[in-house]
């Protein structure tokens, strides 16, 4: 769901971006499906995901969606870290346009395209042509984004409702963002992830 984030952060560390990409897409252990390349970026993915699930900050985050939606919120989380990404990427990638990178992240994740899973091919028929991680900026384009996880997933249709919750707690949740995403970034350049 946090596609930008983890393409971001592989980019910083000079890890494989189609494994941090494809990471969602593969269970168990990776060791002999892929290459050493990619495993080691499914294997970052990971520990992006199980560090940014343990920051006080996310945990304060979540506190902010009712009892209904609690349960979603950490999916919710996902897509909002990554449109406050896309919202301020000038400021936080100000040496590349978003466009010109997620043109390079593409150029490179679709030759390998067709020997990685088919829910990952499907991911990507649609992630690039229609310009999802671009579109993220826009808050109106995450509630169609939630939406449409709802509708394709009866167990999380919960996740429509959390975007109210989005709304009312929206400049708290940015500034959180604020507090972890710069340590992050630097903990990715250092290789700490």
């Amino acid at each position: 769901m946090n596609f930008l984030a983890h393409l971001h952060l592989a980019s910083l560390a000079d890890s494989s971006l189609l494994g941090n990409l494809l990471a969602d897409f593969v269970r168990g252990n990776p060791d002999g499906q892929y290459s050493a390349e990619i495993v080691s970026g499914i294997r970052m993915h990971r520990r992006v995901d199980t560090l940014t699930d343990s920051l006080p900050e996310v945990r304060i985050a979540r506190s902010y969606f009712r009892d209904d939606f609690r349960r979603v919120s950490p999916i919710t989380l996902d897509v909002v870290w990554d449109h406050f990404l896309s919202r301020h990427w000038a400021t936080i990638h100000p040496q590349q346009p978003l466009e010109d990178f997620l043109a390079a992240c593409q150029q490179e994740i679709t030759p390998h395209l067709p020997d990685m899973p088919e829910r990952f091919q499907n991911l990507n028929a649609w992630l690039w042509p229609e310009r999802w991680m671009e579109r993220y900026a826009a808050l109106p384009f995450i509630a169609d984004v939630l939406r449409g996880m709802a509708s394709r997933r009866p167990k999380l249709s919960a996740l429509t409702g959390s975007f109210h919750d989005i709304e009312l707690n929206y400049d708290a949740l940015e500034q959180l963002f604020w507090q972890f995403y710069p340590v992050m970034m630097q903990q990715a350049k250092d290789r700490q992830l």
